[in-house]
């Protein structure tokens, strides 16, 4: 699951005063926008790019944050004094976060703690239920060992040794996810027949003999919307072809009406369907589904080809679709 670290501590671990500010800078190549923005619930800072460069300084309360270039975010740990100068490759946003300064050792901390759970992420599916609670044990206790490092931040220590608890039932949550979807590969896939956002109800029985790409999503997930304009640009690349994009809401009775006015808004294409009863609706439970976005492979017979499948940013779905559908 795509980023998969998102700290819940936004709002900062500690406040004080202090006259001393963040210095923050960055180079990227292949960047996705011109603006960055720092942010958590309580403050927002856009950096704007001067020839290439982004330039900024600005008193923070301390805590963790948000840095999010348009596409991508990641996360940050900053407190007044911090002098950072930030490189990546937008191409490979996780892959190439690197930085130095004052601060330094906290932000890559975050950085390959983020790396390292997607990555632990993406390989849980494929071990079986003991193979995978070893991983997770053996990777969270790498990073108790270099939270022992005395050159750490000590609020920054203490808050991310309680957000490793916090992992731990995550990742052991997501094993058990994978668990089930590995079970139903190959088999028929759960059925529904849920209202369609242009009339009627649509079953996924109606879409026999194409491939189904199904998009698990709900108005007010934040990562469920980042992943549209790219699910646009692969229902767009597909158009034509034997295949079938289904977006599946869990929202919320409550939230017919918000989700009805969204899809026309936006211009939503696919199948557009409202689940019966969001969460607890038969299909969602069959799948094991307890996170959004999830992204699911129906073949043309009905059978499961992936029940945790890749997202619609990620270039590997459309390697895949290209093998597949003609």
């Amino acid at each position: 699951m795509k980023k998969l670290f998102a700290l819940l501590l936004l709002t900062g671990v500690a406040a004080f005063a202090q006259t001393d500010v963040v210095t923050f800078k960055a180079t990227i190549k292949n960047a996705n926008s011109d603006s960055l923005v720092i942010r958590n619930r309580a403050f927002t800072q856009t950096i704007k790019s001067t020839k290439g460069a982004y330039t900024g300084s600005f008193a923070v309360t301390p805590g963790f944050y948000q840095l999010f270039d348009g596409t991508e975010q990641t996360s940050l740990y900053l407190k007044n004094g911090y002098d950072l100068a930030l490189t990546l490759d937008a191409a490979q946003f996780d892959e190439t976060i690197a930085y130095k300064g004052k601060g330094e050792k906290e932000n890559n901390f975050l950085a390959k703690l983020a790396l390292d759970m997607e990555k632990l992420s993406e390989t849980i599916a494929t071990l079986s239920p003991e193979a995978q609670n070893k991983a997770i044990t053996a990777k969270l206790a790498e990073f108790d060992k270099l939270l022992a490092d005395p050159a750490l931040d000590p609020n920054f220590t203490a808050a991310i040794k309680q957000e490793l608890q916090g992992q731990k039932q995550q990742m052991e949550m997501m094993a058990a996810q994978a668990a089930i979807a590995s079970k139903l590969v190959g088999k028929p896939s759960p059925a529904f027949k849920y209202e369609n956002a242009k009339g009627g109800q649509t079953a996924l029985a109606d879409l026999k003999g194409k491939y189904v790409y199904i998009d698990v999503w709900a108005t007010w997930c934040g990562p469920c919307r980042q992943e549209i304009p790219h699910l646009q640009k692969v229902e767009e690349a597909f158009k034509g072809k034997n295949i079938a994009f289904v977006s599946l809401s869990v929202d919320t009775a409550k939230d017919h009406d918000k989700w009805k006015k969204m899809v026309e808004e936006k211009s939503l294409g696919g199948i557009q369907v409202f689940a019966d009863k969001d969460w607890k609706s038969d299909f969602v439970q069959a799948y094991g589904i307890n996170s959004i976005p999830r992204f699911i492979l129906v073949d043309p017979k009905g059978n499961v080809v992936d029940a945790d499948a890749k997202r619609p940013s990620d270039p590997a779905l459309t390697a895949q679709l290209n093998s597949l559908v003609k």
